[in-house]
């Protein structure tokens, strides 16, 4: 996939001292959580990144020519036990989540602007535990996983008053379905 990069990022990319960082972005229950893979606090697009350092994973994120439903993972480690019900409770299944593949300059700034590498939503959180630390992983999936998914809607008057009870645009169409019209004769 053929990507918008700013002339800054390309010289970056084509330079031999490539430092790159990711940067992520989850919505979860309480706002957003965004970390980057650096130490510290450091700003872009507008908001502050909290440094994760080597804590924060990311699964592989993989593009195709093909219209695929893709997804990633991103996991955070070296979580104390105590936080584990608070991480469960904030995860809601649906709600967007980015991942941004960045560089650095030597002095650690950013180069503008960093690419967009995966945009879905959450999915699943995982957790595992061992006797000191935890690491949660939460799966992100594409957009796309929605064309598998059937839809119950039906263009009958019972589901229209579901949504919209005093409408009454369908309440004929059960008796027109097996009707037999006869168009052009006279």
């Amino acid at each position: 996939m053929s990507r918008d990069l700013t002339p800054d990022f390309a010289a970056a990319l084509a330079g031999r001292d490539l430092r790159p960082v990711i940067f992520f972005e989850g919505h979860f229950a309480s706002g957003p959580l965004r970390l980057w893979s650096g130490l510290g606090e450091i700003g872009w697009a507008g908001e502050s990144w909290s440094g994760a350092g080597a804590l924060l994973g990311l699964g592989s994120i993989e593009e195709t020519s093909e219209v695929v439903a893709g997804g990633t993972s991103v996991s955070l480690s070296g979580i104390p036990p105590y936080l584990v019900q608070l991480a469960i409770a904030e995860a809601r299944q649906g709600l967007p989540g980015r991942v941004w593949l960045g560089l650095l300059t030597p002095e650690g700034q950013i180069v503008a602007d960093p690419v967009l590498a995966f945009a879905g939503r959450l999915d699943v959180p995982e957790i595992t535990d061992d006797a000191e630390t935890c690491r949660i992983t939460i799966s992100y999936e594409s957009r796309l996983i929605d064309l598998n998914t059937p839809r119950s809607w039906r263009y009958t008057h019972e589901s229209q008053q579901a949504l919209y009870p005093d409408d009454l645009g369908f309440e004929y169409v059960a008796a027109i379905q097996d009707r037999e019209v006869t168009w052009g004769r006279g």
